[in-house]
């Protein structure tokens, strides 16, 4: 009986037709990403056999805007509990569904995980989803629109931005939060509001070409400060809910994963990316800039 009245709660909350049907923007041909078919999500995931099952099926049972197909790639960092089962078991369950799955034989942290997800993409775009219950698959079409509608080319979802549900936890997170956030900006030149947030969408052309470097949580202060060197890069932050958790739930983000952070900020101002750009990006960005009519009602772009 409890697990029927979980799933049951499960259908409720993911069902397709109460998403926001605003959302849906049909393809012209005149909007030069129109050829976004494919989202790459990406799940680094390490000791979540509570969460991984549920995490799944939100992301399956989610219609994304103009019908675009999802490939969902999950990255086991050598998790200790029974992970790795329960993600066989359910492709093995699923056989229709486009999931993609690797097993690391060593533990190598959650930078790593998402770096062996990104090498494996094959879509259009890319996001990070972590494998508990703190982000909400639904809103990966808030994130989308700016992207599909021809503005952006990254974007951020902000937890502290918008009228979005934000579970009330930890005093001292919030301050580092904001505080890295703000040490980030300075050094970027950017105005984001919500730096360490998961959801962050790419276009594959900005991901797939950047040399990432940090293999655990500096992750997203490096992808943030490369991101922000790339000429012409056009990067948008949304509002977002966020349903944290505390230790005790399995959240593993600690104090030294701040001074981490802070470092990769000052580490990252100073080396360069070491890349040549993708020139079809930068083209795309200024053909965008002068063809698309700039309709950012809802949305934050942010100063670069």
């Amino acid at each position: 009986m409890i697990c029927r009245n979980f799933l049951f709660m499960e259908d409720i909350l993911i069902r397709p037709d109460l998403q926001d049907s605003f959302l849906y923007i049909p393809r012209k041909e005149d909007n030069l990403d129109g050829d976004i078919r494919t989202l790459s999500i990406v799940i680094p995931a390490y000791n979540e056999e509570n969460t991984i099952i549920s995490i799944l099926n939100r992301i399956t049972r989610v219609h994304l805007i103009n019908d675009i197909q999802k490939e969902i790639i999950v990255v086991n960092d050598c998790s200790l509990d029974n992970t790795d089962k329960y993600v066989r078991e359910y492709m093995d369950s699923n056989p229709e569904l486009n999931i993609r799955y690797l097993s690391h034989p060593v533990n190598q942290g959650k930078g790593a995980a998402i770096h062996s997800g990104i090498r494996m993409a094959t879509g259009d775009c890319l996001i990070v989803q972590d494998a508990d219950l703190e982000y909400d698959p639904r809103e990966y079409n808030t994130l989308l629109k700016p992207m599909v509608e021809g503005h952006a080319d990254v974007v951020f979802g902000t937890r502290f931005y918008g009228g979005k549900p934000h579970r009330i936890l930890f005093f001292w997170h919030s301050v580092g939060n904001k505080l890295l956030t703000f040490f980030s900006n300075l050094f970027t030149g950017l105005n984001l509001t919500d730096m360490e947030t998961c959801y962050k969408l790419f276009h594959i052309d900005v991901i797939r070409d950047l040399p990432l470097a940090e293999r655990r949580f500096g992750f997203e202060p490096e992808i943030t400060a490369r991101v922000a060197r790339i000429p012409g890069i056009r990067i948008y932050e949304v509002g977002i809910s966020y349903y944290g958790r505390t230790f005790e739930e399995g959240k593993k983000i600690g104090l030294k994963d701040g001074f981490r952070a802070l470092y990769c900020i000052l580490k990252y101002k100073f080396i360069g990316n070491g890349t040549r750009y993708n020139a079809n990006l930068t083209a795309r960005s200024r053909a965008h800039h002068l063809a698309v009519p700039q309709r950012n009602e809802g949305v934050k772009p942010m100063d670069v």
